[in-house]
C-alpha cells in the first residue's frame, strides 16, 4: 500500500540525483520544486520549470527550510508514547502494532461510555494534497461517527460564505488575466509573501500602463510601487467599500446598465452607502478622506478592473461583510465579464470531487457538526452536550494555530481527553499529546496537487524513502480501519484508484496526465461569471442584498460593527516570511522576523526605540518581543508575523495567546484581527 522510491541498488550507492516534485505547503502559488537527492539525503531545494506559472523562482523560506525539517533533530521517526513523571512529560518509542492497538483500545473505551461523537478529528491545512488532505482520513472518521469538524473558520471559510452569497458558485477570472486589466486591485492580499509569482504579472501590466492600488495597513512590498496606498485600520472594509460606492454613485459613474441587467438589491446597498460619507468613512477607515476620493477617481477613469483579494480582510467581526461590500463594488462598477475585469478566484478549474474521497456516505446519519475553534469548550466546559474525550491531530498545529492559545494548550493537556497526534516534527501541539505517530514529508509519498492562486494541477512521485518508521496519511488510515475491523472496500482503495476516483465524473485520466507535469486545467473547467457561467444565488443574480443572510444573521446588507474590545492597540498577524503558517516554526533559523513592528510615532510617544523589549499584554496573556520600528506600519497598529512556536518565549505563550475567541458572524470564523492590546517598555 504504501509508495516507496523504486531504485536500483547502484543508485542507493553514494549516489546524487535531481528530482521533480511540487511544493505542498498552505499557499496560493503550489510551486514546481526541483530538489537535490544525495544519499536518499535531500541536499538542496530549488524551483522546478515544469510550472509556466512559477518559471523556476521559489520562495527563500522553503530554499532554507525543507532540508532542515525532513532530517533535523525535531523530527519524528517512530510511534511516541508519553509517560508523565516528576520530572515532566517524557515520550517513549513503541511499535506501529502498540500504537494501533492503543488509539483502538482508547478510542473504543470513549465509544463505549460517551458515544462515538466524543471522538472528533483536528486537522487543517499542513499538506494540502488531495489525498494526504481528505480522502482514506475522512473515511476512516466517517465510517467511526466521529464529530464533523469545520476548520474553514480558521482561514478561507468566511471568503467562501461572501462569495457564494454574493455570487453563488460562479467562478471568477485567472490570476494571469490581470495582464489585460487596466486597473488591478490587491486588496488585503501581500503578494509578495503569499502569492509570489502574481507580483511578476502585476509590474508587466504596470508597465504596460495599468494602474495599482493596494488596500492593506502596512505598506507592503508593492505597496511602495503603487499609484495608491489605502492603510485602512483593520476590519473597516466594509466602510471602505460603502465610501467608494457613495462617491461613484453621486457622481453618476456606477454602470447602471450593468446593475439592471445582472444584479439584484443594488437601491438598497446604495441607499446604505450614503450613510458613509467622506468624513464619516474615513474616520472608521482611520485614513485621509482623499484617498477615497483617489479610488474612486481610479475606479471611473480606468476600465477594465481585477481585484485580487486575500484572506485578510475575513480575519475580523466585519469580514464577510467587508468581502461582499468588496465584490458589490466590482459589480456596480460592472468590472465583471469583459476580459480583464473580475474578481481572481480559480476554484472552477480543478473539479475535484471530494465527496469521492471522503465518502460521507460511510457516516451514519445525524453526526453533529462543529466549528474547529469551539474545540477547547467541548473538552473543558461541553455543559449537556456530549464532551470530546478523543482528538486526533493530524496536517495541523493548533496550539500555533488557533486564537486563544491558552485554552487550546489547557484542552490537549487535559486528563479527561486522550490526543493523538500525527507529524513531521515535535511541535507545540505534538508535546501535548498522548501519543505522538511519525508522519512523512511529501517528498516521501505522491499526491496530487491543485492551487489556489494558479490554474495547474500537479501529480508528485515521492522523491525520498520513508524516514524512520513514518507512513502516510492514507495508510495510516487504512491501518487503523483495519484495527477497527472496518470491512468496507473503500478503505482498500489504492493511492491511484483515490486519485482516479476524485476525476471520474470529468476525466479520470486527469491525474495521469499530471504526472511529473503542471497540467493546465483550463479545458476541464466550468466557464466564469457572465462567460457563461450561472449565478446559483436565489434570485440568479448576484445579489448584493441578501435574504439568506437576512435570516441567517440580520445582515442582509453589509453591516459595519465596531471593535469590541477597547485598548491603545490593534495587533495584526500577518504572513512571514519565513514561515508557511507554523511550519517551518521550530527552525531556529526561520524566526528571525520575531519581532513587534510599530509606527515611529507610536515608538516615540512610548519611548520604544529600535531592539528594545516590550511587552504586549491584555486580558488574555501577555507577550515579549523585541520591537522594530518602522514607518511602513500605520500608527496605532502593531505588527507580528504568525506561526511562531512557544518554544524560546520568554512568558510561554506565542501572539496567537493574545488573539480573542469571539467569531465572525456569517459561519463563526476566527476573528484574528480584532485582538486590541497595550503595551509597555520593559527596563
Amino acid at each position: 500500500m504504501t509508495e516507496r522510491v523504486s531504485r536500483s541498488s547502484t543508485e542507493m550507492v553514494d549516489s546524487v540525483h535531481t528530482r521533480q516534485t511540487v511544493c505542498p505547503l498552505d499557499c496560493a502559488d503550489t510551486c514546481s520544486l526541483e530538489v537535490t537527492v544525495q544519499d536518499d539525503r535531500l541536499t538542496a531545494v530549488r524551483g522546478g520549470k515544469a510550472n509556466p506559472f512559477t518559471r523556476g523562482k521559489l520562495c527563500a523560506k522553503v530554499v532554507n527550510s525543507f532540508p532542515a525539517q525532513v532530517h533535523g533533530d525535531l523530527r519524528i521517526k517512530t510511534p511516541l508514547l508519553r509517560q508523565d513523571s516528576l520530572g515532566g512529560r517524557n515520550f517513549q518509542a513503541i511499535s506501529w502494532e502498540q500504537a494501533l492497538e492503543i488509539i483502538h483500545d482508547r478510542f473504543s473505551h470513549i465509544t463505549e461510555r460517551w458515544g462515538s461523537e466524543a471522538i472528533a478529528p483536528l486537522s487543517y491545512g499542513g499538506p494540502m494534497g488531495i489525498l494526504a488532505g481528505g480522502s482514506m482520513d475522512k473515511r476512516f472518521f466517517h465510517r467511526l461517527g466521529a464529530t464533523l469538524v469545520d476548520s474553514s473558520t480558521l482561514c478561507a471559510g468566511t471568503s467562501s460564505a461572501a462569495w457564494d452569497t454574493v455570487f453563488g458558485d460562479a467562478g471568477g477570472i485567472d490570476l494571469e488575466e490581470i495582464a489585460q486589466s487596466r486597473l488591478i486591485i490587491v486588496w488585503g492580499n501581500n503578494v509578495t509573501t503569499c502569492n509570489l509569482h502574481l507580483t511578476k504579472i502585476i509590474r508587466d501590466a504596470c508597465k504596460q500602463g495599468a494602474k495599482l492600488v493596494v488596500i492593506d495597513p502596512k505598506r507592503i512590498r508593492i505597496a511602495k510601487e503603487a499609484d495608491l496606498h489605502i492603510p485602512l485600520l483593520p476590519g473597516s472594509d466594509v466602510a471602505l467599500a460603502y465610501a467608494v460606492t457613495a462617491l461613484l454613485d453621486a457622481s453618476g459613474d456606477l454602470d447602471e446598465t450593468f446593475i439592471e441587467q445582472h444584479t439584484h438589491g443594488a437601491a438598497a446597498f446604495r441607499e446604505a452607502a450614503k450613510a458613509f460619507d467622506l468624513k464619516r468613512a474615513a474616520s472608521l477607515c482611520g485614513i485621509d478622506s482623499a484617498l477615497l476620493e483617489n479610488f474612486a477617481d481610479l475606479l471611473r477613469n480606468h476600465k477594465p478592473a481585477a481585484m485580487s483579494i486575500g484572506v485578510a480582510p475575513e480575519r475580523n467581526r466585519n469580514g464577510s461583510a467587508g468581502l461582499r461590500a468588496a465584490f458589490s463594488l466590482m459589480a456596480l462598477t460592472g468590472n465583471i465579464g469583459p476580459q480583464g475585469a473580475g474578481i481572481c478566484d480559480v476554484s472552477r478549474y480543478f473539479p475535484v470531487n471530494r465527496e469521492r474521497l471522503a465518502r460521507p456516505d460511510l457516516a451514519p446519519a445525524g453526526l453533529r457538526k462543529i466549528n474547529v475553534l469551539d474545540v477547547p469548550r467541548y473538552v473543558l466546559d461541553p455543559g449537556e452536550e456530549t464532551p470530546l474525550r478523543g482528538l486526533f491531530i493530524y496536517n495541523h498545529n493548533p496550539v500555533a494555530v488557533h486564537p486563544e492559545q491558552a485554552k487550546m494548550r489547557e484542552a490537549l493537556l487535559s486528563d479527561d481527553v486522550f490526543v493523538v497526534g500525527s507529524d513531521i516534527s515535535m511541535t507545540d501541539s505534538m508535546a501535548c499529546a498522548d501519543l505522538v505517530l511519525p508522519a512523512p514529508s511529501h517528498f516521501e509519498y505522491g499526491d496530487v496537487y491543485q492551487a489556489y492562486g494558479h490554474r495547474y494541477l500537479q501529480r508528485s512521485r515521492p522523491v525520498l524513502p520513508l524516514q524512520g518508521d513514518a507512513i502516510s496519511n492514507m495508510e495510516l488510515f487504512r491501518r487503523l480501519a483495519k484495527q477497527f475491523g472496518f470491512e468496507e472496500p473503500a478503505f482498500h482503495d489504492s493511492d491511484d484508484t483515490m486519485i482516479d476516483q476524485a476525476f471520474a465524473a470529468v476525466d479520470s485520466s486527469i491525474g495521469e496526465q499530471a504526472d511529473g507535469a503542471a497540467l493546465d486545467m483550463t479545458p476541464f473547467a466550468e466557464p466564469a461569471m457572465l462567460r457563461g457561467g450561472e449565478f446559483t444565488t436565489p434570485t440568479g443574480r448576484i445579489e448584493l442584498f441578501s435574504e439568506n443572510m437576512k435570516s441567517h444573521c440580520g445582515q442582509g446588507l453589509p453591516v459595519y460593527l465596531e471593535m469590541p474590545d477597547k485598548r491603545r492597540f490593534v495587533l495584526v498577524t500577518p504572513a512571514s516570511e519565513e514561515r508557511i503558517n507554523s511550519t517551518f516554526g521550530g527552525l531556529a533559523h526561520q524566526q528571525r522576523d520575531l519581532a513587534c513592528e510599530i509606527h515611529s510615532d507610536d515608538a516615540q510617544a512610548q519611548g520604544i526605540n529600535n531592539g528594545d523589549v516590550i511587552e504586549l499584554y491584555n486580558e488574555r496573556a501577555t507577550v515579549r518581543l523585541p520591537a522594530r520600528v518602522s514607518d511602513d506600519v500605520r500608527p496605532g497598529t502593531l505588527y507580528i508575523p504568525k506561526g511562531a512556536w512557544i518554544d524560546g518565549s520568554p512568558t510561554g505563550f506565542t501572539a496567537n495567546a493574545l488573539l480573542p475567541g469571539h467569531q465572525e458572524a456569517a459561519i463563526g470564523g476566527a476573528c484574528y484581527y480584532d485582538c486590541a492590546v497595550d503595551i509597555r517598555r520593559l527596563p
